[in-house]
């Protein structure tokens, strides 16, 4: 199944969207909001289904086509947003470029910071920022969507807690990081609103492309319409989707509607690009000794997307433009 929230007031109107993304009904006779759906999600998804199954036929009342530039971020605004770093050679990558060694305790322990959940971006509205000079980069990431998460639940019991996937571009400011870690509080002027892909799915809907709570899957980044990196997702991801919300659910019951996010997608091998500019900035680094990729300019654009085995858009693209704030 694949939902989405069509642009109407601050929360969306949730929709039923096609699986070949062309058509959608919105359903508000079944649930107003993504967050009212996942709230009820026993009772309510049985229904949505019922409508996905009908929109596929061809056979949907009020079905309309089906537009990105329609939508909000499925969740545009969360109760919870923990983006985790599950891909710790990426962690190790960029620590060896700048002479830190990694402390043992990562490939164990969960990398995961609490980012801000109150607004996030629409899958095709800009990336604002004020000043080029903070370092602007994406960061492709796949995230998932639980209902309610019991205090302490472990990592043999999360995966069933799992309710969507989609991708997510956790914009970030890369000269702004130094300085904020420094301070040994963690982000937050160097994390912007993040954006996520149109549409979040069912972990069925991605077939034998879901197993061991990851999807197994190559993430394609576009950057200025240049080939930018396409890393499996599904590789190299040292800490799966169901181990991530068991570290966020250790101290803290997650309410309905959490998102917890992969971290950058990177596969230990060079030839599959980045997800990132700050990596390949690292690559160029360690290889010639000084980064060439510059951080993204006013008018830069990325795109993020997934596909499947048959060349199909599973999500949506994520395709944004940065533009300078009050121009």
């Amino acid at each position: 199944m694949k939902l989405a929230s069509l642009r109407h007031g601050r929360d969306g109107r949730l929709a039923v969207v096609s699986r070949d993304l062309k058509t959608c009904v919105a359903v508000p006779g079944i649930a107003p909001t993504l967050q009212s759906a996942l709230d009820g999600w026993a009772d309510i998804a049985p229904q949505l289904e019922e409508v996905y199954a009908l929109l596929n036929r061809g056979q949907a009342d009020g079905a309309h086509p089906f537009a990105a530039k329609n939508c909000l971020s499925p969740l545009p605004r969360a109760y919870q947003w923990a983006d985790g770093s599950a891909y710790v050679t990426h962690v190790e990558l960029v620590r060896k470029a700048r002479g830190a060694e990694m402390p043992p305790s990562f490939w164990t322990d969960p990398l995961m910071y609490q980012g801000g959940s109150d607004s996030f971006i629409g899958p095709t509205d800009p990336i604002v920022a004020a000043d080029e000079a903070w370092g602007i980069d994406f960061e492709a990431e796949v995230a998932v969507v639980t209902d309610d998460v019991p205090y302490g639940t472990g990592a043999s019991a999360a995966a069933p807690h799992i309710k969507l996937v989609m991708l997510v571009n956790d914009v970030s400011l890369r000269n702004l990081i130094p300085g904020e870690l420094a301070k040994n509080f963690g982000f937050f002027q160097s994390k912007p609103a993040s954006a996520f892909s149109p549409v979040a799915v069912t972990p069925d809907e991605l077939g034998t492309a879901w197993k061991e709570a990851k999807v197994h899957l190559p993430l394609h980044v576009w950057l200025n319409d240049e080939k930018f990196g396409a890393p499996d997702a599904g590789v190299d991801m040292t800490f799966d989707f169901a181990q991530l919300i068991a570290h966020a659910a250790k101290t803290r019951a997650l309410g309905a509607g959490s998102i917890v996010g992969s971290g950058t997608v990177s596969n230990k091998s060079g030839n599959v690009g980045s997800c990132c500019i700050a990596e390949r900035r690292t690559l160029e680094t360690l290889e010639t000794g000084k980064a060439a990729t510059p951080f993204m300019k006013f008018g830069d654009r990325v795109r993020i997307e997934m596909f499947d085995a048959g060349g199909h858009s599973i999500f949506g693209a994520i395709d944004q433009h940065v533009v300078q704030h009050g121009k």
